[in-house]
């Protein structure tokens, strides 16, 4: 069983309880327009150029061939730029060799564990449960996750790891088609899966100005929260270097929204229904 990764980061404090490496599996089924890790959205590994630094000898130009009137670099393309900007994102991995790397620091990790991210990492879930029963008893488990995916297959991810950070974006469904390319149908469904079970659980509120941080939408989610005893959500502003990473893949930054007007948290209608909240 394979997997393939587009980062691995240590030490980190954001992803779960205590100190841990995070792990971001490519591929998402869903289209988020304030996506900030566009790199993640592709299933396979695929030739990226960073744009700092780009002297325009047009090297990679000459090594690359056109589609749509867009350059798609290759092999030889990575190996013509002279400052080194244009690489592979995506590396393939058994699960042995990535568990090996996670293990390198398991005295560390004790004071946390490792999670799985993306992406969307239950697009690669075989893969994760493999990992899992590797470091079954030896780490701490936790799957950063959307719930885009069908109810078996988060039931089976939910029977092995320990600790979820749940994405909740939007409530009414047209809006969240609008905004994510797909239904919330499945994702309400899990989240509730989530709540009847025992294991622990995060909730995380991307705040996206005017889509995700409307008072509607905010008042709907405090309602399913309570609806499921769920008294605790931590919010994520809206990064206003989202769209950074696009330019990199060959695509436009297209969120759909004014990226100018700042998002409100309105930790008010949180404080309302009782649900205690940290913007991180």
């Amino acid at each position: 069983m394979t997997g393939i990764i587009f980062s691995i980061e240590e030490f980190a404090v954001f992803d779960g309880p205590g100190i841990r490496t995070t792990i971001f599996l490519k591929g998402c089924p869903l289209r988020c327009s304030w996506c900030h890790n566009p790199e993640g959205q592709h299933p396979n590994p695929q030739i990226v150029k960073s744009p700092n630094g780009c002297i325009g000898c047009g090297r990679c130009i000459k090594t690359a061939y056109i589609e749509n009137q867009k350059a798609i670099y290759t092999d030889e393309s990575i190996k013509s730029c002279p400052r080194s900007l244009i690489r592979y994102c995506g590396e393939t991995y058994t699960a042995n060799e990535l568990c090996e790397k996670i293990l390198k620091n398991i005295d560390m990790l004790q004071l946390g564990g490792v999670t799985f991210s993306g992406g969307e990492p239950l697009m690669q879930s075989q893969f994760i449960m493999e990992c899992i029963s590797i470091l079954d008893n030896r780490l701490h488990i936790a799957i950063q996750t959307s719930g885009f995916c069908e109810n078996d297959v988060f039931r089976t991810i939910l029977d092995k790891a320990d600790y979820f950070l749940y994405d909740l974006k939007i409530i009414n469904n047209q809006t969240h088609i609008k905004y994510t390319g797909a239904s919330n149908k499945n994702i309400l469904e899990n989240f509730k899966i989530l709540t009847q079970s025992k294991k622990e659980y995060v909730v995380r509120i991307p705040l996206i100005p005017t889509v995700t941080d409307t008072e509607d939408n905010i008042e709907n989610i405090c309602k399913l929260l309570i609806q499921n005893n769920t008294y605790y959500a931590e919010l994520l502003p809206y990064n206003t270097m989202a769209g950074g990473k696009y330019k990199m893949t060959g695509r436009q930054y297209q969120p759909g929204f004014d990226t100018t007007i700042e998002c409100n948290p309105h930790t008010e209608i949180f404080d309302h229904y009782g649900i205690k909240t940290k913007i991180l």
